[in-house]
Order: C-alpha cells, then sequence, then structure tokens
C-alpha cells in the first residue's frame, strides 16, 4: 500500500502491514523525491513467519517482497544502485550470492554483506536496498 507523507509532500511510504511496522513505527519502503529506500526485508511470510526451506528460500521470498516495494512506486531491480545484505551465517554467503548474483549480475549495485546476529534465530537473511526512481515525479 502506498500513501503520500501527509508531513512531507515528497514523501511516499509503502506499507505491507505486518505488526513490526506498525509496532516499530517504519515503512517496507520510503520514497522521497527520487530515491526510494527498502528497509531491511527478511524472507517472511504473509504472518511474518520465516519461510522453511533453507537460505534459497529465505533470500527468494526477501527479493520478491523488495520486488514488490520497488514496483510500487513504478521501479524495478534495474534501478537499485545499493544493496546490503545480513546473513547469519558466513556459510550463507554463497547461498544468497546465488539469487542476488541472477537479478544484479548485470546491474551490478554496490553491495554490502555483514554477518550479523538476528532477533529471530530462524531468519537468516535480510536485504535492503536503495533505488533511483527514473519515473515521472508526482
Amino acid at each position: 500500500m502506498l500513501d503520500r507523507d501527509p508531513n512531507n509532500a515528497k514523501r511516499y511510504l509503502y506499507s505491507t502491514k505486518t505488526k513490526f511496522e506498525f509496532q516499530f513505527g517504519y515503512s517496507r519502503a520510503v520514497r522521497h523525491g527520487n530515491v526510494i529506500r527498502v528497509a531491511g526485508t527478511a524472507g517472511l511470510d504473509p504472518n511474518g513467519v520465516p519461510v522453511t526451506g533453507g537460505i534459497i528460500e529465505q533470500t527468494r521470498r526477501a527479493l520478491e517482497i523488495m520486488q514488490e516495494a520497488l514496483e510500487a512506486y513504478g521501479a524495478s531491480f534495474h534501478d537499485v544502485i545499493m544493496t546490503r545484505v545480513y546473513v547469519s551465517e558466513v556459510a550463507n554467503i554463497e547461498g544468497v550470492a546465488v539469487l542476488h548474483g541472477e537479478i544484479f549480475r548485470e546491474i551490478r549495485p554496490a553491495t554490502t554483506i555483514v554477518k550479523v546476529d538476528f532477533i529471530d534465530p530462524r531468519i537468516l537473511v535480510e536485504i535492503e536496498c536503495e533505488a533511483v526512481y527514473g519515473g515521472k515525479d508526482e
């Protein structure tokens, strides 16, 4: 769901309506002017539970959620200029790289990969991105 920020006419907020967005007071994505920032996105199902199967399945789901947020603004992965990937285990980097590479191999955004401890130990990966919106500014 895309809403214009009532406090700033140049800001648009995208929400997936998860309990965490409301609880912590954040948006899944924000567009300000021509820049879109998608918050750290884990591979969660609609109930906020990490998808099962492993690193490939969680990475795929996280990227799907990111794609939905970008598309809500009329953008795509081709507009992405930066990704940040957080993994629970260094060994997971290889699995993430498979899908990240499929999507971004030709786009080649700046990328950072960091090993972290997630609050929910079932989460294996979280990805965030920044994009430059190339569409008509509203």
